[in-house]
């Protein structure tokens, strides 16, 4: 898929963060995945989710309407349809493709091409103090995703690129990640008007 991006991160690493602010660099559309977990406060359907039953997302896997799709450690499922690929895909924008690694593992089977991008930090207690600054985190909550955090770091090699999310320094992760984007893509880092910002000298 021409113009699709993997970026992908443990949480708190700020992949969500750098999608955003990869739009002051080119038009951004976003590869929505489909879980069956709840709706949370603030969230609405296609943000930042499609939300369906477990019978209905199972329906599907029997269909084969995914792309990838992995059961979680809290017994959710996610994964995105082939469906949701084509619309990006025909988008004429640039592709953000936001999943877990085992989801990364899938697509690039299937997509090889697809350029993946993962988002780490230098020091998994920075991750531990983002996760906790988060409202209505449980100390179990916590754990269970510090411990799936070490999982995926051991699958560090199923990634194109690695970029590092230092604290405080947001900007400079979204300029590595957009001079990424710009060099495997065929739209510039102009393509933005409205906000364009020029990515750093190479």
């Amino acid at each position: 898929m021409k113009n699709v991006f993997i970026i992908s991160g443990p949480s708190g690493a700020g992949e969500d963060s750098i999608i955003e602010g990869l739009r002051d660099y080119f038009p951004i559309e976003r590869i929505i995945t489909t879980t069956t977990r709840e709706k949370r406060r603030g969230e609405t359907e296609g943000n930042p989710y499609y939300f369906i039953s477990k019978e209905e997302f199972e329906e599907k896997i029997k269909n084969n309407c995914f792309i990838e799709y992995a059961y979680q450690y809290n017994g959710n499922i996610y994964g995105v349809t082939k469906e949701e690929t084509e619309r990006v895909a025909q988008s004429q924008k640039i592709g953000a493709w936001k999943i877990e690694y085992k989801g990364v593992i899938q697509a690039k089977k299937i997509f090889p091409e697809v350029v993946s991008i993962l988002i780490s930090v230098p020091d998994l207690k920075i991750l531990e103090n983002r996760i906790r600054r988060r409202d209505g985190v449980s100390e179990e909550y916590l754990k269970e995703r510090m411990e799936y955090t070490k999982e995926w770091l051991k699958h560090k090699d199923i990634y194109d690129y690695e970029v590092i999310n230092h604290e405080g320094k947001l900007d400079q992760a979204i300029q590595e990640v957009a001079k990424i984007i710009e060099k495997h893509s065929n739209l510039n880092a102009q393509s933005n008007q409205k906000n364009s910002k020029p990515c750093p000298p190479k």
